[in-house]
């Protein structure tokens, strides 16, 4: 993305939108981590160092339009983690970047159920 202005022109990297997304995504409360999406496959749950592989960016002119890729925790309710990640994404990109985001689409790749350490026989 290319930003023009008189005193010349700023270059954001769809890299750092994707970044940017990324972290915004993971601070939801109820989001596990960051899938790989579809060619990443289901199994491969990533850590904050690749944020941005778990997040799909497709720049216009002014408007952005971001697909995130997420692993949700069991028990959540996912309509509403979807909902707050796309709200938390949305603002983000528009505050750093100055992007128009126009659309948020979450992708539900996998549920992490949480392992409970098995008791030690006494």
């Amino acid at each position: 993305m290319v930003i023009d202005n008189e005193k010349g022109s700023v270059k954001i990297a769809d890299e750092v939108v994707s970044v940017i997304a990324g972290l915004a995504a993971s601070e939801v409360s109820g989001v596990a981590g960051m899938s790989g999406g579809i060619a990443g496959g289901i199994s491969e749950i990533l850590g904050r160092k690749n944020l941005s592989k778990g997040v799909k960016v497709q720049i216009n002119e002014k408007d952005a339009v971001i697909d995130v890729y997420l692993i949700v925790n069991y028990g959540v309710r996912i309509p509403e983690v979807a909902w707050k990640v796309q709200e938390n994404v949305k603002k983000a990109v528009e505050n750093m970047t100055g992007l128009n985001v126009s659309e948020v689409n979450i992708h539900i790749q996998g549920i992490n159920f949480e392992q409970t350490p098995k008791e030690q026989p006494k």
